[in-house]
This record gives structure tokens, sequence and C-alpha cells, in this order.
């Protein structure tokens, strides 16, 4: 489980193709100060497992054909840069959210709206994802926790807004993402609990 607080942002040292699936080579010096083969790090909010961890700071996962046919992480070159976080302690703070590191979808970015101190951010919401994000709520965009601040619909279907602060525009791919970029989202997951429990069983 993770909150969606990024630690650092990472970069993509290596991609190999494999028959069915990827494996990766990551830097990250912080997230990899206390990780072992077997850990969890979320990259760009995808839950990957440590293969090994490498000299610089780096290590390896392995990603299967399903997770790059759900998430953005197929389209991630070498040398591009990716949100890291640990998995959450048990004793730790949960700062963000409930996080599983489980991509329901992707979404593109539509537009960005910069202001003096923050910038609105519209991106493209999967309509099958759209009863469960809700306004003031919560979701996760490429790793990241953040707030709805508005919900939308026009010719080209569903979008969301988001608020980005300058800590989540300078420690975050977010503030570097122009329009057209695929990001990975998750939504919240007690909504989808809630709806499973509510639903009459077939």
């Amino acid at each position: 489980m993770f909150t969606g607080i990024v630690e650092e942002l990472g970069e993509i040292v290596s991609k190999d193709q494999l028959a069915d699936a990827a494996r990766f080579v990551i830097r990250g010096p912080l997230v990899t100060t206390d990780a072992g083969h077997g850990d969890s790090i979320a990259v760009n909010g995808v839950c990957l497992t440590v293969v090994d961890v490498l000299p610089d700071g780096a290590f390896s996962a392995d990603v299967m054909a399903e997770t790059l046919n759900r998430s953005s992480l197929a389209g991630v070159e070498v040398g591009g840069r990716v949100n890291l976080e640990r998995a959450a302690a048990i004793n730790s703070r949960l700062g963000g959210h409930i996080v599983q590191g489980h991509v329901d979808g992707v979404g593109t970015v539509l537009a960005r709206t910069p202001s003096e101190h923050w910038e609105v951010v519209r991106i493209a919401l999967p309509p099958q994802l759209a009863r469960y994000v809700v306004e003031k709520g919560s979701i996760t965009v490429d790793g990241v926790s953040l707030t709805v601040s508005g919900l939308g619909r026009d010719e080209q279907g569903d979008w969301f807004e988001i608020s980005l602060i300058p800590t989540t525009l300078q420690l975050t791919t977010l503030g570097r993402a122009p329009v057209g970029t695929t990001v990975n989202l998750e939504v919240d997951v007690i909504a989808k609990y809630v709806e499973r429990l509510l639903t009459p069983a077939q």
C-alpha cells in the first residue's frame, strides 16, 4: 500500500523488451536506501517489485504485459523521469490517501492553466471510471495523491481537474507533463468497494 506522496523523481536507466514483459532499471537513490529483493516501489503509480538493488542507487523490476497494456509505462523511454514512492510503513502518517498502486486506466492531459501560485490541469477521464470520481474526492495521477477540484463533460467526453501547488509542480513529473501526455489513474478504492457491496448478487 502507498499514500500517493512522491518521495523522489527517478530516472529510467534502461528498458529491455522481453517476449511478454519488460525489465526496467530505475535510478532512485532515496527509495533504494533500504530496499531489498521483493520490496514494493510505486513507479508513476504502478506497484513494481524490486528484483535487484544495483549500484549507484538503482533497482531493477519486471513489468508484465498486463501492466504495460494498462498503464503508461510502455511509453516511458530511457532517460525519462518517473515518480517514486516506497510502500507505506504501518507506523507512518497517511499523508495522502489509500493508494494500491493498481492502475485503473489512463487519461490524457487536456489543458494546463497557470496562475500566480498554482496551476490547474485538466485530464480526460475514461468513461468507465467517471462514476468513481467526485469533486473534492481523492484520485491518484501518476502516483501522486490529489484532490479533484473540478469535474465536467463536453463533446470529447468526461474530464476532471486538479490544482497543483508549487511543491507538486517542482517535485513530480506532473510539473513538466505537456498537453497530450498520458498519465496513470487510480480511483479511490473505497468507492469501488461501496459499489460492489451495493450491487445485488447475480
